[in-house]
């Protein structure tokens, strides 16, 4: 390590103790918030899965030219004010993005552009950690339930299973069944894009077939809610609504997620599969 980068590590230990003062009563109710959010439990990994990529490039960073730049400063600032901003409005999506906006800054005050371009990406992920309004969530989350509620009727009724369904009701012949928020496939979405976003950083191949990993995340974590409730149906037809309740259904929900991700790594290795033929 050159007095450069010792000088930068010096710099960037104040930065961080003074980041972590200005921002810890904000950071603790994002936590608060992944406690009783199921939607983000998730979150506790985020901040963790970014380290982690920043110290897998440690070696490049050492190599890298250190050229600080007062934009950095500028972006600091905006950050900051920002932060102000969403304080007095009460808005807490945008007092937790500020947090983002003054790394970068940060990334590029002390380091420079070339420092900054190499861990963009962790610090962009890091946006997953950060609950949307409940405005935005709930906009997606009924048309999800609507959609996912009547995929599920047309499958259940390919099975032989008498079904009606009422908007995201759906009635079988012993049973009642309501696709409700958490049935959404909302939640599966975004932690699966949450997966195959740092999978497909991590992934050899071509930007195209990079973004092509990043996607499936949403076909797959829309398949994978619809067989979960659809073998709920078929189960609840069978055995009665306990099998839709309790340890059963949180079970299957991770099961399925567990399906999901699997499917996913499967088209990961086949797209470099892929991309070793092509060479």
């Amino acid at each position: 390590m050159n007095a450069t980068h010792g000088k930068l590590g010096v710099q960037a230990i104040i930065f961080f103790a003074a980041f972590a003062f200005l921002y810890y009563p904000f950071i603790l109710t994002m936590i608060a918030d992944w406690e009783v959010n199921d939607n983000y439990s998730h979150g506790y990994f985020i901040p963790f899965i970014s380290a982690y990529l920043i110290y897998e490039m440690r070696d490049e960073l050492k190599k890298g030219r250190i050229l600080p730049t007062n934009w950095g400063f500028v972006l600091i600032i905006i950050g900051l004010m920002q932060l102000v901003v969403a304080k007095i409005g009460s808005e807490y999506f945008l007092q937790r993005t500020s947090m983002i906006v003054v790394l970068f800054g940060a990334a590029l005050f002390l380091a420079g552009k070339e420092f900054a371009k190499k861990i963009w990406f962790p610090l962009v992920y890091l946006f997953f950690m950060i609950p949307v309004p409940a405005i935005i969530w709930n906009k997606f989350a009924f048309p999800m339930q609507l959609f996912a509620s009547a995929i599920t009727e047309k499958v259940i009724l390919a099975l032989g299973i008498p079904i009606f369904r009422e908007g995201n009701v759906l009635h079988l012949a012993q049973t009642t069944l309501e696709v409700v928020d958490a049935c959404s496939g909302l939640r599966s979405l975004v932690t699966m894009f949450a997966l195959s976003a740092v999978l497909a950083y991590m992934a050899k191949g071509t930007v195209i077939k990079k973004w092509l990993l990043f996607l499936a995340a949403a076909p797959i974590a829309v398949l994978a809610n619809i067989i979960r409730l659809t073998g709920t149906a078929a189960l609840a037809h069978r055995f009665g609504e306990g099998v839709a309740q309790g340890f059963l259904h949180d079970f299957s929900g991770w099961l399925v997620f567990v399906l999901g991700l699997m499917i996913l790594i499967g088209f990961k290795s086949l797209l470099e599969n892929k991309s070793n033929q092509n060479k």
